[in-house]
C-alpha cells in the first residue's frame, strides 16, 4: 500500500504529495499523523508549501494548512501554486528577506488571491500578501507588507506612525505608497501598469526622512533601518 501523504522540503518549503484515491476525511486523517510526528523536526519554522498529486478546492487548503499548524509548530507563510516560474520568483523574494523574517514571524497572517479595483485589505499586524494588488485596490497594515505579485495600486505600511517599517513586492509600481507618515514620491510618471517581462523585486523604505524603493540585495538588507 502506498503512503498517502509524503513530505519532501526544499529550501524555505515543503512539497507535500497527496493522495487521490483516498477520501479527504482520511487524508486529514494521516496528515495529522505525519506533522505529529515530525513536529519536533519543523519546530517553529517558517515556510511555503506546495500540494502535489491532487485537485484541491480553496476550502481543502484551508483546511490542511489548519491541520498542520493545529499538529505542530510550523508556521505556513503560503501556499504555493503551480507555476514554476512563479513559484522560483515567490522562493527567491522569500529568501533575500531571511534577514528580517523574525518581524514577519510575529504576525503569521497572509492573504491568497489578487485585490482588484476597489478592494482593501486592512490588518493590524504584518501581512503577505499572495497575488496582485491592481490599481483602485488598496493594502493597509499597521506593520510591514510583503506582497508576493505586483503592487499596482496603493500600499500603506506602518499606519499607527511608525517609519521603521517596509513594504516588498515582485513587481513594484504603485498608485501610491506610504510609510509611516512618509509619502513616496516618484520621479516617474506612468500611463498605464503591466507586468514586465523580468522580475525584479523591490523594498520600500523609510532613509533620511523620505521614502526611497530600491533592488533587494543582501546588503542592501544588511543595512536597512528596519
Amino acid at each position: 500500500m502506498k503512503n498517502p501523504v509524503i513530505i519532501k522540503s526544499f529550501q524555505n518549503g515543503l512539497s507535500i504529495y497527496l493522495d487521490d484515491e483516498i477520501s479527504f476525511a482520511e487524508l486529514i486523517e494521516e496528515i495529522a499523523f505525519k506533522f505529529r510526528e515530525s513536529a519536533h523536526f519543523f519546530k517553529d519554522a517558517s515556510m511555503v508549501v506546495s500540494f502535489e498529486g491532487r485537485e484541491l478546492s480553496d476550502q481543502e487548503e484551508r483546511q490542511i494548512v489548519n491541520t498542520i499548524t493545529a499538529n505542530s509548530q510550523l508556521n505556513v507563510v503560503c501556499i504555493m501554486g503551480k507555476n514554476e516560474e512563479t513559484n522560483k520568483n515567490y522562493v527567491k523574494a522569500l529568501q533575500k528577506l531571511s534577514y528580517h523574517q523574525q518581524a514577519m514571524e510575529n504576525a503569521g497572517q497572509f492573504y491568497k488571491g489578487t485585490l482588484k479595483d476597489g478592494q482593501m485589505l486592512e490588518t493590524e499586524n504584518s501581512v503577505i500578501v499572495l497575488g496582485d494588488v491592481y490599481p483602485g485596490a488598496s493594502i493597509v497594515s499597521n506593520k510591514d507588507i510583503v506582497i508576493l505579485g505586483g503592487l499596482y495600486g496603493q500600499a500603506y505600511a506602518g499606519v499607527g506612525g511608525d517609519d521603521g517599517h517596509f513594504v516588498v513586492a515582485l513587481e513594484m509600481s504603485p498608485e501610491k505608497l506610504k510609510i509611516g507618515d512618509f509619502k513616496y514620491k516618484s520621479s516617474e510618471k506612468q500611463s498605464k501598469w503591466s507586468i514586465k517581462p523580468k522580475i525584479q523585486p523591490k523594498i520600500a523604505f523609510v532613509k533620511d526622512g523620505r521614502v526611497i524603493i530600491e533592488p533587494i540585495t543582501k546588503e542592501l538588507l544588511n543595512e536597512l533601518p528596519v
